[in-house]
């Protein structure tokens, strides 16, 4: 069975964990390949201006294969450099590629984020939860540090104060709790889930799809480059916009006071 189930709706792509049995448990061998396959090819299609990431079943992700860690099979079988490996070559392929969308993308997480499965969420740009929802990045109770990127990420998206209270406690919170931290956006009734993200993914979507995927390349590398090599990038991706067909439409539309109709042009 497939990781991931691709959908398209317009100019929305639907991305689903779907391993439901496991709890969309994430790692096993090939996973890596999926997910960079999958993100590649939104990337590649300039019709696609936003990907939603959600989970089948009852969980959103419980993270890495607990079962596999205890027979030590699948991506936790061999020596230490093999163990490694599997991380670079697989585990890593998964979060760089979900982190390396092109276009807006946001999780629609509909139970359980825990460990690898937190980390995947706070991959994408924008975090919805359900009601039911909990999170947590539960490493240290396997006797395990972050092994995906998460002590990188996550002080980043909460703070270093509550990201080392989440790692070094072990604790799971609340969907509430999550929004009161900035972990999530919003948190809605599970049965609006989806309905909410589409709604946002829609509203998201009606923006220029070149000047959003700019956008969004400035966001990400505004987090770590300095503030003369954003400048020097924004005057760049500036320029690049003002000779768009869409830059035009979008004066007009204004001058006109009538809805935009951005074409990719």
């Amino acid at each position: 069975m497939s990781l991931l189930t691709f959908e398209k709706r317009g100019h929305v792509a639907i991305l689903t964990l779907n391993r439901p049995d496991a709890m969309n448990a994430l790692g096993a061998p090939g996973d890596g390949d999926e997910v960079q396959r999958v993100c590649e090819q939104v990337n590649d299609d300039q019709e696609v201006r936003c990907v939603i990431l959600t989970g089948a079943g009852r969980a959103f992700s419980a993270g890495g294969d607990v079962k596999a860690m205890k027979t030590r099979s699948g991506a936790f079988a061999g020596t230490g450099v093999a163990i490694r490996d599997g991380y670079r070559k697989n585990i890593h392929r998964v979060v760089k590629s979900i982190y390396g969308l092109e276009v807006p993308s946001i999780a629609a997480v509909n139970g359980p984020a825990i460990g690898l499965g937190c980390d995947v969420a706070c991959m994408t740009d924008i975090r919805i939860a359900a009601e039911g929802a909990k999170f947590g990045v539960t490493f240290l109770k396997l006797g395990l540090i972050p092994g995906d990127g998460g002590a990188w990420l996550l002080p980043r998206t909460i703070g270093m104060s509550r990201a080392s209270e989440l790692l070094f406690t072990g604790d799971v919170i609340s969907a509430q709790q999550a929004c009161e931290w900035g972990l999530v956006s919003k948190v809605v009734a599970a049965d609006a889930l989806m309905a909410t993200a589409l709604e946002m993914a829609e509203k998201i979507a009606q923006q220029p799809p070149h000047a959003l995927r700019l956008a969004k390349s400035l966001l990400k590398h505004g987090q770590t480059a300095s503030y003369d090599t954003i400048m020097e990038m924004s005057a760049s991706a500036q320029a690049i916009s003002h000779l768009t067909e869409d830059h035009m439409e979008g004066v007009d539309s204004i001058l006109e006071k009538r809805p935009a109709d951005f074409k990719g042009r």
